[in-house]
């Protein structure tokens, strides 16, 4: 076989050219088709991807919606708990009748826990209230019960002036005030939802 350097010029470049061709050749049926099916396969996973965002773009505004109305739910149960807790809440019950009848100006003698009544949703709590101050102080407290966020009835009421306050069913005499003209008795009901354990009776001075 003659020497590269023993054949004319133009074979000379005739063999560099044809080799050239020969490696161009090679390199891509290898790497380079290698490669170009690769990202060919890429841009149609992209355009797939691309297809599948834009067919859910309408259901984001939806998602936002559903969001806001997840939002508007959970405040709505926050609220309906206040007015229905979930617990009987007894101590929070009592403390709250409590601070209306200081800022009505009566007192609250006695606290007696009655008999659970049990509903399909809730359970009626009744707790018979005794109560004494001036006239217009109790009507203040009852409207002022009424107001409250926690439902809260009164009901069987029984008014009577503090010398007959056996006439009220009142359980005990007290040393009454001077501006005091009225003792009364109720049944103050609060509410709470699916608890069917009867609520406990509450311990400390004035309530039995």
């Amino acid at each position: 076989m003659a020497n590269f350097n023993e054949l004319s010029g133009i074979k000379q470049w005739g063999l560099v050219i044809g080799v050239a061709v020969l490696l161009s050749a090679a390199l891509y049926f290898t790497l380079f088709k290698t490669q170009r099916d690769s990202n060919e396969a890429a841009e149609k996973a992209l355009a797939n991807k691309l297809q599948e965002n834009a067919q859910l773009e309408p259901y984001r505004s939806k998602l936002q919606d559903m969001d806001r109305q997840v939002a508007n739910l959970k405040q709505q149960l926050e609220i309906e708990k206040r007015i229905v807790p979930d617990e009987k809440d007894v101590d929070g019950f009592i403390k709250m009748l409590d601070a209306e009848a200081m800022r009505a100006g009566i007192e609250v003698r006695r606290y007696t826990a009655k008999p659970v009544n049990s509903k399909e949703y809730y359970t009626e709590v009744p707790f018979e209230l005794e109560v004494d101050g001036s006239y217009y102080s109790l009507l203040t407290f009852f409207d002022q019960v009424s107001k409250l966020e926690r439902i809260v009835t009164v009901s069987g009421l029984q008014l009577a002036t503090p010398k007959k306050s056996d006439q009220a069913q009142a359980k005990h005499h007290y040393q009454y005030a001077a501006n005091e003209s009225v003792v009364a008795t109720c049944t103050a009901t609060t509410f709470f939802s699916h608890d069917t354990v009867p609520a406990a009776t509450p311990t400390g001075k004035g309530r039995s």
